[in-house]
């Protein structure tokens, strides 16, 4: 993850990797047929990790703290790699492919509960869908982060959320 924040999928190599973790390059390849399968492991292990699930008792604060929470993890030098790695050529490439569709599902899998609570307490109307909100709720976030190159801070996750719970109450996100 070192190697790919500080220089870029593009020039990653396995012996940069293996110089910057102090072996030699046929223990890297032991492990991992090629860097691709080596990078792919690492953003998977990497952005595995449980992300908080919040449970304020109201979906606004729940909500904003996810994307508080979206906006604090991508805007960290591996969440800019992330970024830069699947935005790439390198989605051409089945590993790292798989593993961006696979975090993204695992993100929202386990935010799904939030949502879920939400309907259940009279909050969201009941035919909405736990994945549509929160891609709703992480697209404009992700706009800037990706495409304008605008900041984004806490006003930003605030108004996803309003954005958000909007389009829920609008009954914009049916299953």
């Amino acid at each position: 993850m070192a190697e790919l924040t500080e220089n870029g999928y593009a020039a990653l190599t396995v012996e940069r990797v293996a110089q910057r973790a102090g072996v030699h390059k046929t223990t890297i390849y032991r492990n991992w047929k090629d860097s691709d399968r080596l990078v792919a492991d690492a953003l998977a292990r990497h952005f595995a990790g449980d992300i908080p699930i919040p449970d304020t008792g109201a979906v606004e604060s729940d909500l904003q703290a996810l994307a508080r929470s979206l906006i604090a993890t991508m805007t960290t030098q591996a969440g800019r790699a992330l970024l830069a790695t699947v935005l790439s050529d390198a989605v051409r490439i089945p590993q790292l492919a798989e593993v961006k569709h696979t975090l993204f599902n695992d993100r929202f899998r386990r935010a799904e509960p939030v949502v879920t609570r939400a309907i259940e307490r009279g909050e969201l109307p009941p035919d909405t869908d736990p994945t549509e909100l929160l891609k709703t709720l992480a697209a404009p976030i992700y706009f800037r982060l990706v495409f304008t190159g605008e900041p984004v801070d806490e006003g930003t996750a605030d108004r996803a959320v309003r954005v958000a719970l909007a389009a829920a109450h609008a009954r914009a996100l049916p299953a």
